[in-house]
């Protein structure tokens, strides 16, 4: 598969070229699926349904497409499962986020890597953010920085996640930006988002790394300070002020995408009638108003792009769990 990759690549986007050509995007006829590798109720849930949902509102499906649930691994059995048995189903795509590329990156999906499946695409993003109390002393990220900097073991920074989660990643490239070993990082591990933001609240932390999205309520409660968004631009609405990592000198982006892979063997055809449905999908403003609802900004990356994009995104995950003795 991997030899082919180059020959594929560019043949497939000619195929994409003559699908638009065909006149935009057909309702697919026969019965769709979609993974999401968890239980029921989580992020991949909702990733899933924001295709499904989506597809059939918009008329891209005419069929209601299945969502079938497959946790373990946090990913790995479901990426185990297309890879070695349904390689190929053109009707099968399987719900991925930024946590599926870290675990990749952590050998964590025993072995197969990230080069294995198809990259379809992103639909959606969140973005980390980098939160203290409203009555923390730090009024913006350089003076969190700076304390960091002199007392690196004495402000506890805490997120739902272990250390080499995605939530854990945010803080170490914060620091790492700043020039502070993320080796160095006082981390505590918390079961959820909402059990580390009450931690905050309540004092036993200094510093969350959460995601713009789950902040909104404690905006408006004027509990909280966001000392920068990790996203490449600000966000509009309740997040116009929050500035991001970048604007204040340090060149970090964290977002949480909502994306799919299909299997490695699916044909060009089958891909990038995806490819194309997904991007009539991501321009239908019927779309925008399901992706607002559930607490995404948008995201339209798609082929090729959105495969380049996942590969880097691991590499750089890699380096990192490198330097701190993460790498399987």
């Amino acid at each position: 598969m991997k030899i082919n990759k180059a020959f594929r690549h560019c043949s497939g986007l000619a195929l994409l070229g003559s699908l638009l050509l065909a006149g935009g995007a057909q309702a697919q006829s026969d019965s769709t699926e979609c993974i999401a590798p968890a239980k029921p109720g989580g992020g991949y849930d909702l990733t899933c349904r924001l295709a499904a949902n989506g597809l059939q509102e918009t008329g891209l499906i005419d069929k209601p497409m299945a969502v079938s649930y497959m946790p373990g691994g946090i990913g790995a059995v479901a990426y185990n499962h297309v890879n070695g048995v349904r390689t190929d189903d053109p009707n099968l795509i399987v719900a991925a986020s930024t946590g599926a590329a870290v675990n990749l990156a952590l050998g964590k999906f025993g072995q197969y890597d990230a080069t294995e499946v198809r990259w379809l695409g992103a639909l959606g993003v969140d973005y980390g953010a980098i939160v203290v109390n409203a009555d923390a002393p730090w009024q913006n990220l350089d003076e969190l920085m700076a304390d960091l900097r002199d007392n690196p073991g004495e402000i506890a920074f805490g997120a739902g996640g272990t250390i080499g989660s995605q939530d854990w990643m945010k803080a170490a490239l914060t620091a790492k930006a700043a020039d502070i070993s993320p080796k160095s990082l006082r981390y505590v591990a918390f079961e959820g988002g909402g059990e580390a933001l009450a931690a905050l609240l309540g004092d036993h932390i200094q510093v969350f790394t959460g995601d713009l999205s789950e902040l909104k309520s404690q905006l408006e409660s004027g509990k909280i300070r966001v000392l920068a968004a990790l996203s490449e631009e600000r966000m509009n609405g309740p997040y116009a002020e929050i500035p991001t990592a970048a604007e204040q000198g340090y060149d970090v982006q964290w977002p949480i995408w909502r994306g799919y892979y299909m299997g490695p063997e699916v044909d060009d055809e089958a891909y990038y009638t995806w490819v194309q449905r997904f991007t009539a999908l991501s321009e239908d403003p019927k779309f925008a108003e399901l992706r607002e609802a559930r607490g995404l900004f948008p995201m339209s990356r798609f082929g090729p792009d959105f495969d380049s994009y996942v590969q880097e995104q691991v590499g750089e995950f890699k380096a990192l769990a490198d330097e701190v003795g993460l790498s399987q």
